[in-house]
């Protein structure tokens, strides 16, 4: 029976949302969607408003960034990097830090991963000068990485996504075996990621991509090594999606995320079951810098040092 190209999702019960935490059973077909598909979605964890809440900043921003002559844009104009400010006025527990998310990356990558990338991506509406586009199919891990999971992608959209606006196009199961090779580029060059196109053809033919609805309050895991690829927002709202990065522990990246001091406390090992990479910095100063960080390539998701020949 061939596999479908929509990706397993999850509804926990009230219980299992009221202690924060999922059964045997979900945690299950959680970790097992991760090993055969490389993303799993979780509805019901974030709550409305609080999105709300922070879709109204981020979309402020959003516009901000789009109109500046160096815009931090991914392959196209509308589509934007964008980070979150870090500061306690808009850190929410449920997006950043949920306990249920925590769980299913640590069972799959093992204790305490590390948090070392906040950041997020925003579609636009077209324009005359942004027209519809798509980003190229592509893989986040454009390096010579290893053949076992090492690095989640949390992803939490901030309101629900569909084809209409942009819903990220996901090569399901396309995690497992893929390796630098498939791609056209390695890390710092123009075809950094990209899939090569009869590997595409090829792939489609045994599965399908397919651009799912994630309802919002959903949260998504993928598999950093999942080929998939940003599609064009043709609603009349911005739409954006944060990224997170959990990285096993035994994994050696080095980059460090900015958050505010006073949110220190909330981003403890004991608190959160992350390591936390974190420089801390005094709002005012993350309030001036949050919106001009790198962006795109200036990210290297690789190890600082590789162990070779071990198998």
């Amino acid at each position: 029976m061939p596999l479908l190209s929509t990706p397993i999702t999850i509804t926990p019960s009230s219980s299992e949302i009221k202690n924060r935490a999922l059964n045997q059973k979900s945690l299950e077909i959680a970790t097992r969607a991760l090993a055969r598909d490389g993303l799993v979605v979780i509805e019901d964890l974030v709550p409305h408003s609080v999105l709300d809440s922070l879709n109204e900043k981020m979309v402020k921003d959003a516009y901000e960034l789009q109109n500046r002559e160096d815009s931090p844009f991914n392959y196209h104009r509308g589509n934007i990097q964008q980070d979150p400010l870090m500061t306690k006025d808009f850190f929410f527990e449920d997006i950043f830090t949920n306990p249920i998310i925590t769980q299913v990356t640590s069972t799959t990558l093992g204790p305490a991963p590390s948090l070392r990338f906040i950041s997020g991506n925003t579609a636009f509406p077209p324009t005359a000068e942004a027209p519809p586009a798509s980003q190229p199919t592509h893989n986040d891990a454009d390096f010579d990485h290893p053949s076992i999971p090492f690095a989640l992608v949390v992803n939490v959209p901030l309101v629900t996504m569909e084809t209409k606006n942009g819903s990220t196009e996901v090569w399901l199961g396309t995690h497992a075996n893929t390796t630098i090779a498939d791609q056209e580029g390695v890390h710092g060059e123009r075809a950094s990621g990209r899939i090569k196109t009869g590997l595409l053809e090829k792939r489609r033919q045994e599965r399908a991509p397919c651009q799912p609805v994630v309802k919002k309050g959903s949260i998504i895991v993928r598999d950093l090594r999942l080929w998939h690829g940003g599609k064009p927002n043709l609603s009349e709202q911005v739409r954006v999606m944060l990224a997170f990065i959990h990285f096993a522990s035994w994994y050696r990246n080095q980059m460090t995320v900015e958050i505010s001091k006073e949110l220190k406390d909330e981003m403890s090992l004991e608190k959160t079951g992350l390591y936390v990479a974190a420089e801390y910095v005094e709002s005012s100063a993350l309030e001036k810098i949050y919106l001009n960080r790198p962006f795109g390539n200036a990210y290297d998701f690789d190890q600082v040092e590789k162990v070779e020949g071990i198998f």
